[in-house]
């Protein structure tokens, strides 16, 4: 993102105030021309000369070229054309040209910003183009063609890239070797749109195939289509609570859930209009102001757009070959869906963590399925939680089910620990045996990760009717657990057809004996966990509670300027 970028209305009073204020400054006769060849000659040169002054290490700053976002790519598409303009020639736009502009008007629709890509001054020299029919004045300036030209080629690298790999940062679960594109994608990219005269075909091909990009992208029209531009009263928190109860009701009042009035709503109108609000929104209905209906009251259409926008570029960060089976956690929305081509076999509510105790992000495989396994809390539940427990009673473990242990195996005696000299570290292993009150409940799903988590039943089914469902300590607990154990066990039966795999009935035996059993997995099942808080379904966009404020803090870093 360019740290430079300026607003709408100051580009465009910038652009032409550059245009004809500063005419002093360039050759009057360089810049105007009498006819369409000589136009194709000077704005050659004038680009040629623009994009040296820009790239010149000498060169502080060109008042006349606004900042670029990858100037030097845009040199190299030049040179490759001996800087004859790409979008336009002889005082008209190319079809490619054309394409380009529409397709920047449209940005919108691909999660994209318009403003990104020199959208006011491209259609403030387009329009007086249109008007100068008889070519006396600006279709002459052979400065509007040149920088018009510039600035599209500009456009054209940047939503490619846009498109491609994203605005956000390249990280380690990614799976994309590249962060940058290089030169030769983008002159690859440019000869294919010239020869086939299909900009749009050629910008969609970049996209993600993602069938949650898909049904994402696929909702964009309809969002846009009731697009809510109004500013609307912002509630704050509760510090002050008239303040906050007024500012709530006037919310409330402006987007049609309270009757207006000067006095202050009794608190059954209150709750009311409350719950209107939540249950149109889709959260949930309680009729009370809570953190969660306060976010929600606070977020426009405007910021839910930017929401849209991150949610897209975190499935371009994705494998461009995603595997044909694979299961797919979202940590926003607390659901998982296992995918086996373009079927979804399986879908299942989870829970996943909570804020304070995130789920992460992450790509790996299953390796192996535990019956009735044993729990070992992770150091970070151990300190935080289970060694205060031990300070004020070691009779803790017994009530919770734990045993204490040396890491050699021998067992210990909690009530002959001095639990109060340990603050960092603990020196033994708790462990909580296998049993239908385990943790774990009675299936734990195995994968490496740095972060200890896992996939896992729970011996607190209940919580799978709650509408917040982001309430454990990171791990991801699955409504679906049976279904999803046997659903590994039957691809790893049949794709080791031949060898030793463990049969469904196996699998039922162990779980009917409660037996603990570790269950190798052979057939390769990727994970993704992800947190994406904007989902296309059935042709409208879902939001998700940003529970863990991720996309406010992407917003803030790299998207400030859009």
């Amino acid at each position: 993102m360019n740290p430079y970028r300026l607003s709408v209305f100051t580009v465009s009073f910038f652009s032409m105030l550059v245009l004809f204020a500063c005419r002093h400054k360039e050759n009057a006769a360089a810049t105007i021309a009498d006819s369409p060849g000589e136009m194709q000659i000077k704005s050659t040169r004038l680009i040629e000369n623009y994009l040296q002054q820009l790239l010149s290490p000498h060169q502080k700053e060109l008042d006349s070229i606004l900042p670029l976002h990858q100037p030097h790519l845009i040199n190299e598409l030049y040179i490759d054309n001996a800087y004859e303009p790409l979008w336009c020639k002889k005082q008209a736009w190319l079809p490619i040209g054309d394409s380009l502009i529409a397709f920047i008007n449209t940005a919108k629709n691909y999660g994209l910003f318009p403003t990104e890509y020199h959208q006011a001054f491209i259609d403030t020299v387009r329009q007086q183009f249109a008007k100068d029919t008889l070519a006396t004045s600006f279709k002459k300036e052979v400065r509007l063609w040149a920088k018009a030209d510039i600035y599209l080629t500009d456009a054209f690298i940047t939503i490619s890239h846009h498109l491609k790999l994203g605005r956000l940062p390249i990280d380690s679960i990614s799976l994309k070797k590249d962060s940058i594109l290089p030169a030769t994608f983008y002159k690859d990219l440019y000869a294919l749109v010239k020869k086939n005269a299909n900009i749009k075909a050629a910008f969609e091909n970049l996209e993600p195939t993602h069938p949650g990009y898909k049904a994402l992208k696929a909702a964009i029209p309809s969002f846009l289509a009731g697009y809510d531009a109004k500013e609307y009263t912002f509630v704050p928190t509760k510090t002050d609570s008239l303040k906050f109860v007024k500012a709530l009701q006037r919310r409330l009042y402006e987007g049609g859930y309270i009757a207006y009035t000067n006095n202050l709503p009794d608190s059954i109108t209150l709750a009311a209009s409350i719950a209107k609000f939540q249950k149109q929104m889709g959260i949930g209905v309680d009729g009370r102001a809570g953190e969660s209906t306060v976010r929600a009251l606070n977020s426009s259409d405007k910021e839910k757009f930017y929401r849209i926008a991150i949610s897209l570029d975190r499935y371009k960060s994705l494998p461009d070959t995603m595997p044909v089976k694979y299961i797919w956690v979202n940590a926003a929305s607390n659901w998982m869906y296992v995918q086996d081509g373009a079927a979804t076999v399986l879908t299942s509510k989870v829970i996943c963590g909570k804020p304070k105790t995130r789920t992460p992000v992450l790509t790996s495989n299953i390796k192996e399925l535990i019956t009735y396994p044993q729990w070992v809390p992770p150091p970070s539940i151990v300190l935080k939680e289970i060694l205060p427990a031990l300070k004020r009673n070691p009779g803790y473990l017994a009530k919770k089910g734990f045993s204490l242990e040396t890491w050699g195996g021998k067992k210990m005696d909690p009530y002959s620990v001095n639990w109060a000299k340990f603050s960092k570290s603990v020196p033994y292993k708790i462990v909580q045996g296998s049993s239908d009150g385990n943790a774990l409940g009675v299936m734990k799903f195995v994968f490496d990760n740095k972060y200890s988590v896992y996939l896992h039943d729970t011996n607190q089914r209940y919580l799978f009717t709650s509408n917040n469902r982001s309430l454990s300590h990171g791990c991801v607990r699955v409504q679906e657990w049976d279904r999803l154990a046997r659903y590994i066990v039957s691809i790893d039966s049949i794709a080791t057809r031949g060898s030793k795999y463990t049969p469904t009935d196996s699998l039922t035996n162990w779980l009917a004996i409660k037996k603990k059993k570790s269950i190798p997995v052979k057939t390769p099942l990727t994970v993704f966990i992800r947190y994406i808080t904007a989902e296309g379904k059935n042709g409208k966009v879902i939001f998700y509670e940003d529970v863990y404020e991720e996309d406010k803090w992407i917003r803030e870093m790299y998207f400030k300027h859009s």
